[in-house]
């Protein structure tokens, strides 16, 4: 019989924040949330005061002298930071390597067909990386296959500039360039 065992996850680290009772500065300096700058004091009498006006001692900047500390709700404050969080990491795209393959013997149609879906990744913003794997007697002739590479980077830079980030390089059977988006 076959046990089955729950694979250890391991938890998300969660970001600490030094809030009322937490903080432990001699004194810091005090930002209200309407009000604004309202000087700086010892940390008990500011969380007094966040306390009388029903609100939360949050620092903001810990390695500043004194660190800042603000006077606000911290609920709405928590939110706020995983709302930017959450918009940085939708912004941050991570760019992608396609891959188009031609061949030494590639025929007019098929290239074309291969320059539209070229375009399309590069329109995109991923990079291109294009191949030409030889076989056989092709072996021989790898300077045609480095001309055929050469030839569609030309075309595709007649539409759109383009950057060369890996000229033409034989590795073997196998010829690979890669470009991006200029």
């Amino acid at each position: 019989m076959r046990i089955s065992r729950r694979r250890f996850q391991p938890k998300k680290p969660s970001v600490v924040y030094m809030v009322n009772e937490n903080i432990r500065f001699p004194e810091v300096r005090v930002i209200h949330d309407t009000e604004g700058h309202v000087g700086v004091m010892p940390t008990a009498d500011a969380l007094q005061k966040a306390r009388e006006q029903g609100f939360d001692l949050v620092v903001i900047q810990a390695n500043a002298v004194p660190p800042i500390a603000k006077i606000i709700d911290f609920g709405k404050y928590k939110y706020e930071k995983e709302k930017e969080a959450r918009k940085a990491k939708a912004k941050a795209k991570t760019v992608e390597v396609k891959g188009i393959r031609l061949s030494a013997r590639i025929g007019e149609h098929d290239l074309m067909v291969r320059k539209e879906q070229a375009k399309k990744f590069l329109e995109r913003g991923d990079k291109l990386k294009i191949e030409i794997f030889l076989r056989g007697r092709e072996k021989r002739h790898g300077d045609l296959a480095a001309k055929i590479i050469q030839e569609f980077v030309a075309d595709l830079n007649k539409e759109m500039p383009l950057k060369v980030e890996q000229p033409v390089s034989r590795m073997g059977g196998q010829l690979t360039s890669i470009v991006g988006k200029a």
